[in-house]
């Protein structure tokens, strides 16, 4: 396969799927990447505070994977008060503040686009610009209502869905699923200064 480097875009986008994979969570598993200048200052994902349990890590209930907010009977419009992670955003701007990294003026790339707490904290950091890859597709109407109001009133300069093309997935995983770096070039003769013929 011929080489192809994917966008910019598309590659934070592949690196923010990837930091989902790290993600505790058995509900959503979310990845978020924050950029600048095209490089990357935080990642985070989605999952209890450290010290905590983790749910992927607890048995499955009657065969669902274990939820500790439903576990509890708590309804979604309770959800934020009861859920043991903390999201991806979050954890990325918690990253950045951490290690003393401004994200102003940054870039967001995320699996999922940001719920209502992120976007307060994506805008108090002023993060600009957020490319999310799945929408948030909520059960509430009133809340897709409100979400447009609120990326205007948050300052968010550009608020994109981005979905990876099928011609990048499958480069990239043709890589990845073999020896990255192995030899692509026949190697050259070695070459020793001095010694060219005349």
């Amino acid at each position: 396969m011929a080489r192809k480097r994917p966008s910019w875009h598309e590659y934070f986008m592949l690196v923010a799927k990837i930091v989902s994979t790290r993600s505790t969570c058995n509900s959503r598993p979310t990845g978020a990447v924050i950029v600048k200048d095209n490089h990357i200052l935080a990642t985070g994902y989605n999952g209890a505070m450290p010290g905590a349990p983790h749910c992927i890590d607890m048995p499955d209930v009657n065969g669902t994977p274990f939820c500790y907010r439903r576990s509890l009977g708590v309804p979604d419009i309770d959800k934020y008060n009861f859920c043991k992670a903390s999201h991806a955003e979050a954890n990325a701007i918690a990253q950045a503040a951490r290690y003393g990294i401004s994200i102003a003026g940054a870039t967001l790339y995320t699996t999922l686009a940001p719920c209502y707490v992120c976007l307060k904290l994506i805008a108090t950091a002023r993060i600009r610009a957020i490319y999310y890859e799945h929408q948030y597709e909520s059960a509430t109407p009133e809340r897709d209502r409100f979400w447009k109001e609120a990326i205007q009133e948050a300052g968010i300069q550009v608020f994109e869905q981005l979905i990876i093309s099928a011609e990048t997935y499958d480069y990239i995983l043709s890589d990845i699923r073999n020896i990255t770096s192995r030899r692509r070039s026949a190697p050259t003769d070695f070459y020793v200064p001095g010694t060219e013929s005349s």
